[in-house]
């Protein structure tokens, strides 16, 4: 396996298919330009299936929105619904440009990142939430799989967990400050988003380091109980 982010460790993973019927059947890889087409380029409303909503759809820039790359081949769909949410820090610079632009360039050197140096298909993560609080999709599929509440796009970003759980990648490194009050109630929001799109309990949000041997996602593990406490709180 090629060597991750810093404090970072991944599995790797592959495919993904995505006509409805497919979706609740699984098994079937679609490329990424079958995705477009199927609507996950747009911000589509909804989650079949899933409890009235009592927490509003954040905004999630779509992978077409902020420019990546195709994968490089199929992801995989699984087809049950996540267990778990997995928070982590990118291990990078803690910049001060809060802007959406700078969400949609650090995405874009992420994906070079994983794919270029780690050799895998496309993002390991799921979602990345960004220091201003701008949210971005991340491995292709993952928002119409959360949007439709049925199945889970595999990631590569929490060893023996990947075929689990969601991964959402904090902007930063926080092993000695915390995270800008902006990402941290992003954070807050989206989790609580996808614990009602798939009916994950807020208790069941951990850190990398609570199944790998990493530093991960340093100081917001300490705040781990603060943040089931408010994604409860949105819940209600």
């Amino acid at each position: 396996m090629p060597p991750e982010m810093p404090h970072h460790r991944h599995d790797p993973i592959d495919r993904l298919p995505f006509d409805r019927r497919s979706l609740l059947r699984g098994g079937v890889a679609l490329s990424a330009g079958a995705l477009l087409g199927a609507g996950v380029a747009g911000v589509a409303s909804g989650a079949g299936g899933a409890t009235p909503a009592s927490v509003s759809q954040p905004n999630i820039a779509n992978c077409d929105a902020w420019g990546a790359r195709p994968p490089s081949s199929p992801v995989t769909i699984i087809n049950n619904k996540p267990n778990k949410i997995i928070v982590h820090h990118t291990a990078l610079a803690n910049s001060t440009d809060y802007s959406q632009a700078h969400a949609f360039a650090d995405s874009r050197a992420i994906q070079d990142l994983h794919m270029d140096t780690n050799g895998w298909l496309d993002t390991g993560q799921q979602f990345t939430n960004s220091r201003g609080g701008w949210l971005t999709e991340r491995r292709h599929g993952s928002l119409y799989a959360l949007l439709h509440g049925q199945t889970l796009v595999q990631g590569a970003q929490c060893v023996g967990q990947n075929n689990q759980s969601i991964g959402i990648e904090n902007e930063g490194t926080y092993l000695d400050q915390q995270p800008p009050q902006a990402l941290w109630d992003s954070l807050v929001t989206l989790c609580a988003f996808i614990c009602q799109q798939y009916g994950v309990p807020a208790t069941e949000i951990y850190g990398h380091n609570d199944f790998n041997d990493t530093q991960c996602p340093g100081l917001i593990h300490d705040r781990l109980p603060e943040l089931r406490t408010s994604v409860g709180a949105l819940l209600g």
